[in-house]
């Protein structure tokens, strides 16, 4: 799944360049890395804490696009399909290409189309997610998050026939760049996050896309929602 993430100034509308966003969601039968719990996957499996798939740090180009590769998440009891989002800024990046000292402008999810993952949902291995399946409409935080106006659902195009050939999806944020935004880790040591994600380079990037692809993307960094 090919994501792209524009990210613009809210008081202004214009990209937002050089914020480097962290993103992580679970794996196609619902579990996070770096994480030992109950509610993911063999909590007996500690191994599992020293693991990072699924869980990077990307910096905006000039139009405040952030492009990943990743697959497309797979639920877990008690949530919809979702990865999430944290936009930082004003860091370092150290020489062993992990990212270091930021501020944080934005926090968030984001979210994907019932059909599309009821579609997904009947693809090996995300078919043999055992998990109770939670809908958009049932879960708390998709909820609130689309009752304040924002659509937190990310628009999509199918890279080929079916959702098995792939996905290009993309969504566009508006960010706050004044403001300072709290993160801790969850205070149980069975849920802290890794200290460390590394930092994902994509020198190449370009030359993964069909010509049409490219110029889409293109086309959507353009957009404004700003008047």
């Amino acid at each position: 799944m090919y994501i792209h993430v524009q990210v613009i100034d809210v008081s202004n509308c214009d990209p937002v360049k050089n914020m480097y966003v962290d993103f992580w969601h679970a794996n196609a039968t619902g579990v996070y890395s770096g994480v030992v719990a109950s509610t993911n996957g063999n909590s007996n499996d500690q191994t599992n804490l020293n693991t990072n798939f699924l869980r990077g740090v990307v910096p905006t180009d000039e139009d405040g696009v952030a492009q990943m590769l990743s697959i497309f998440p797979g639920h877990y009891a008690g949530r919809t399909t979702h990865m999430h989002f944290i936009g930082n800024y004003g860091g370092t990046v150290l020489s062993n290409k992990t990212y270091s000292g930021a501020s944080v402008s934005h926090v968030g999810q984001f979210f994907f189309d019932q059909d599309l993952i009821t579609s997904v949902e009947k693809v090996t291995p995300y078919s043999t997610n055992t998990q109770t399946t939670t809908l958009n409409k049932n879960d708390n935080i998709f909820t609130e998050a689309a009752a304040t106006g924002y659509d937190p659902i990310m628009t999509y195009a199918l890279l080929g026939e079916t959702v098995g050939e792939g996905l290009f999806v993309w969504i566009l944020v508006a960010a706050d760049m004044t403001a300072e935004r709290d993160v801790t880790a969850r205070p149980q040591p069975a849920l802290l996050r890794p200290p460390r994600v590394q930092l994902l380079a994509f020198s190449s990037w370009e030359e993964l896309w069909p010509s049409w692809l490219h110029l889409l993307r293109r086309s959507w960094s353009l957009l404004r929602v700003c008047s």
